[in-house]
């Protein structure tokens, strides 16, 4: 009896041991396996900082030049692994300058946890140095949020945070812990957190709807699979590669969708959306079955709702009840992880023939490839284009790069000309369209897959919001090619405004400084390019360097993106031109 007793009192000793509720949170993280954090230390969380010191063995921090940078690089970091991206950030400016990465990485669906130093709690709410209501601002822009005021409550917390963060449709929490919690003591156990009442990460599906989906399917003559990011968070590449297969049904991604289907794949019919590709665009309204799988029928997709695959009977597999009916009226809705229900309609789709169908989609792009993608990949103009920028890339890279782009017309040129074979290889800010996201998500997701090669491309607009995050780069040694494409505008506003402003170009001239000197002082090597015949020597000479690189190229100052559906306008009114 005496045995069992001290056998009893050594478990406990081992499971509940009495530390700091800073060491608590470093710990909780270490149990999570989430060993990489991104972050900018400030007085409120300095608590927290002292412990990362105890631990920098085991748990690594990357200093970003500023919080909007670490929240980026999480978002980078979360993109390519599938793993929630840790930030930390002190109080009031510190925790505000995190919002627009949280904002961002909730509307496209990116698991962040976000922890946030605060007052002590006795001056909460009294004005204190430093003190943001960041509960009350991130809320909206949050999928879970809380405060923690007392040190006992870290363990609970915090595997909440992760349990939510990664579970079901992805997102970010912000856990914010106020001073005097951090140095508070506690028992430390940890339990990892496996669900939680009247929450449910992944609605069960129902068996009915399946078989009624594809009895639709199997009698469709024109039909159409519309697919997006929901397939790469599902982790469901394969089991939406085998439906295609089975079903010969021609597919087209979102922006946020790209690289979960190799570009070459035959199916493959490119991309929709305001700069998507022509033939998915027109056909849309063509199709008499309409398949949406893992996206959420966003206005950049849709053009006008109106007028909207009017004629077609809409299946829509989803994860999240919120997105059924909120913008497409749907025939059929299929609930539950598109890696689940696709494979159980495997067994009611039958093998299909839809090569005549599929005719009509070959069709249309080769008229894009002679009005629009021949002239971008080999240009008869004198100045450069981006999508022959692109081409090079992909012959260097053999379409194996993960590609980061910022927001704006390289982006576009970025998503229609980019080659991609492996999955999680597109990291880009699409719900929000955060200009300067690109620079600080490439050194996340380098430091997430430090053995692929990732390329940010970015234009010379968005490039000068977070530049100064080459530091980070000068500190880590992350190895990110930088491509800047540098038209001197910010393109995408100029071209609006010269196809719909009369080419009023009102405050979208950008003088730019010496990007390569910029680029040097942090000890990145680096070269500018503006002319056709040193082109390829250039990328070839970024894609082989074993160290981070910096590629300035000029760009043809009017060159436009196209195809392009205009605001307020039918995706089958898309202009060529």
């Amino acid at each position: 009896m005496e045995t069992l007793k001290k056998e009893v009192q050594q478990k406990n000793t081992a499971t509940s041991v009495k530390i700091t509720g800073a060491e608590a949170v470093i710990k909780c993280l270490l149990e999570e396996n989430a060993d990489l954090a991104y972050g900018y230390p400030g007085g409120a969380i300095m608590p927290v900082y002292d412990e990362i010191y105890n631990y920098r063995k085991d748990f690594h921090h990357v200093l970003t030049r500023h919080e909007q940078g670490a929240i980026h690089a999480a978002q980078g970091f979360a993109r390519v692994t599938g793993k929630p991206g840790i930030v930390f950030a002190t109080s009031g400016p510190g925790a505000t300058n995190l919002v627009t990465g949280i904002a961002d990485a909730q509307i496209d669906s990116t698991p962040l946890v976000c922890i946030t130093g605060q007052v002590a709690s006795h001056l909460l709410g009294s004005d204190a140095f430093q003190e943001t209501d960041i509960i009350g601002i991130s809320t909206p822009v949050t999928k879970w949020n809380y405060q923690i005021t007392k040190a006992s409550e870290i363990p609970e917390v915090m595997a909440k945070a992760f349990y939510i963060a990664k579970s079901g449709r992805p997102g970010p929490v912000l856990i914010d812990i106020t001073k005097d919690a951090q140095f508070g003591e506690l028992d430390f156990s940890y339990k990892k957190c496996e669900k939680i009442r009247s929450y449910r990460a992944i609605p069960a599906f129902e068996t009915e709807k399946v078989a009624e989906a594809a009895s639709i399917i199997n009698n469709a003559k024109k039909p159409f699979i519309v697919w997006g990011q929901g397939v790469i968070i599902g982790e469901a590449e394969q089991e939406f590669k085998n439906f295609i297969e089975k079903t010969n049904i021609p597919s087209a991604c979102t922006g946020l969708g790209l690289s979960a289907l190799d570009t070459a794949h035959p199916l493959n019919v490119g991309m929709v959306g305001m700069h998507g590709n022509y033939a998915p665009n027109v056909l849309t309204n063509s199709c008499d079955v309409l398949i949406a799988i893992g996206m959420r029928f966003d206005d950049r997709v849709t053009g006008n709702l109106a007028t909207y695959a009017k004629q077609a009977k809409v299946i829509h597999f989803e994860i999240d009840p919120a997105e059924i009916d909120k913008n497409v009226k749907t025939d059929v809705a299929v609930l539950g992880s598109v890696k689940e229900t696709l494979v159980e309609i495997m067994q009611y789709v039958n093998k299909a023939d839809h090569s005549v169908w599929m005719q009509e989609f070959d069709k249309l792009y080769q008229i894009e490839k002679e009005t629009v993608i021949d002239d971008q990949l080999n240009p008869t103009k004198v100045g450069l284009t981006m999508g022959e920028v692109l081409g090079g890339i992909n012959k260097e890279t053999n379409g194996d790069a993960v590609i980061v782009t910022d927001v704006g017309q390289h982006q576009m040129f970025a998503w229609r000309y980019a080659n991609f074979t492996k999955t999680r290889s597109n990291v880009t800010s699409g719900g929000l369209g955060t200009m300067g996201f690109a620079l600080p998500a490439a050194i996340g997701a380098k430091l997430g897959v430090p053995n692929r090669e990732v390329i940010a491309i970015i234009g010379d607009g968005g490039y000068q919001m977070t530049n100064n995050e080459l530091g980070t780069i000068l500190q880590t040694k992350a190895a990110v090619k930088i491509v800047v494409l540098n038209n001197g505008y910010l393109g995408m506003v100029r071209q609006w405004q010269e196809l719909f402003f009369d080419k009023r170009y009102a405050s979208t001239e950008m003088v730019s400084p010496d990007f390569v000197k910029l680029a040097q002082a942090y000890d990145i090597e680096a070269q500018k390019v503006s002319k056709r015949e040193d082109l390829a020597e250039a990328i070839k000479t970024m894609v082989q360097s074993k160290e981070a690189y910096f590629l300035e190229v000029v760009i043809e100052k009017e060159d436009n993106v196209f195809p392009m559906i205009p605001t307020g306008a039918s995706v089958s009114d898309i202009r060529l031109s």
